[in-house]
């Protein structure tokens, strides 16, 4: 990577739990850190802000050891050039707009005029000039975001830290935010890494995404694809589609000892398949035709899913499939209820697991 400003290797041992990631972010560069609860991503996020140490491992940000166990360096949090945007926003409820932005300048030594120029400036930028002496509660929800935002970007960080900036926000408020959030971090000239559980954050706001489940990297790399081929069932579930892992010989992939599916793409050794619960066609009974997938299931769940229901159909393999409220009703789905799942070989995708 070029003009790489964060490289750190996190360790962190915390009782049972151990999060062990290397993660590396470029100038101008934004990365999100994605994975399910308890994964390691907040952890992650304490340790380059200064709040958790490192059990090993190092963080160098543009060239300066900030946290290395083995030498006993350890730069506290203040001593950091990094700003961060919590999940709460955490602003001070008795400061004004004004002089929450302020404050990082001020903790670093400017005085107060030229910090309160400097928070005026940021106020401007983020759309909140008029709204500088209100008080956090006087403020919405998106404009609170804003201030964080500004708070965090005055002390213009080498490194800025999002945490799930736009979980406290509703829908509408979500969607405009996003944008003028993107708008701010492509203009960012440090490093960003954007702590989420949300895909569409993820997909809109980040330039790489880095996926981590029990405190390991398990998939990174860019949107197009990670969301190609996913390797691990978060992954697959938080872009969409049914995953499996078998045996490729050919066009067959064999994922338990009596069932296999079959696919257009040509393999051998440890393969994933992987379609889209769209690809997925519910029949009454046994469908004629050139479908080379079919199998009998059981209806486990179903559940409003946008526009369709998602259906959970257990057999020898557990899929999901979309389908319409018409086809429902045709189908008379009901838990327990038996059906024959076909899926076309030129819906799935196969790729080498190794």
């Amino acid at each position: 990577m070029t003009d790489l400003l964060l490289d750190a290797r996190l360790v962190v041992q915390r009782g049972t739990f151990q999060l062990d990631i290397d993660l590396r972010i470029g100038r101008g560069e934004t990365v999100a850190l994605l994975g399910p609860n308890g994964a390691g991503k907040t952890t992650a996020l304490r340790a380059l802000a200064g709040l958790t140490p490192l059990s090993a491992g190092q963080i160098t940000l543009d060239g300066r050891d900030l946290d290395r166990p083995d030498t006993r360096v350890w730069a506290p949090p203040e001593d950091r050039p990094i700003g961060v945007v919590f999940q709460d926003y955490l602003l001070f409820p008795h400061l004004s707009a004004r002089d929450n932005v302020a404050f990082g300048p001020r903790r670093h030594g400017i005085d107060r005029s030229t910090a309160h120029a400097t928070a005026d400036r940021w106020l401007d930028r983020v759309g909140l000039a008029e709204h500088g002496r209100r008080k956090p509660r006087q403020l919405s929800g998106g404009q609170a975001q804003r201030v964080a935002l500004a708070r965090a970007l005055a002390v213009d960080p080498v490194l800025l830290l999002l945490d799930e900036p736009l979980a406290a926000l509703d829908a509408r408020t979500r969607l405009e935010t996003r944008a003028e959030l993107h708008r701010h971090l492509a203009a960012h000239p440090g490093a960003t890494l954007l702590v989420t559980h949300d895909p569409l954050d993820a997909l809109v706001l980040a330039d790489r995404l880095v996926i981590v489940e029990h405190g390991r990297v398990v998939q990174e790399g860019d949107a197009a694809t990670i969301t190609a081929q996913p390797r691990t069932d978060y992954v697959a579930r938080l872009v969409g589609l049914n995953l499996y892992r078998g045996t490729a010989d050919g066009h067959t992939i064999t994922l338990t000892d009596d069932f296999a599916l079959t696919t257009t793409d040509t393999l051998r050794g440890e393969a994933f398949v992987a379609f889209p619960p769209a690809a997925v066609a519910l029949h009454p009974h046994r469908p004629d035709g050139s479908h080379r997938n079919t199998w009998p299931a059981v209806l486990a769940d179903i559940q409003r899913h946008g526009d369709n229901l998602r259906v959970r159909l257990d057999g020898p393999i557990t899929v999901a499939a979309d389908i319409t409220p018409a086809a429902a009703t045709q189908l008379h789905l009901q838990p327990g209820h038996e059906l024959w799942v076909a899926v076309k070989a030129t819906e799935t995708r196969a790729y080498p697991a190794g």
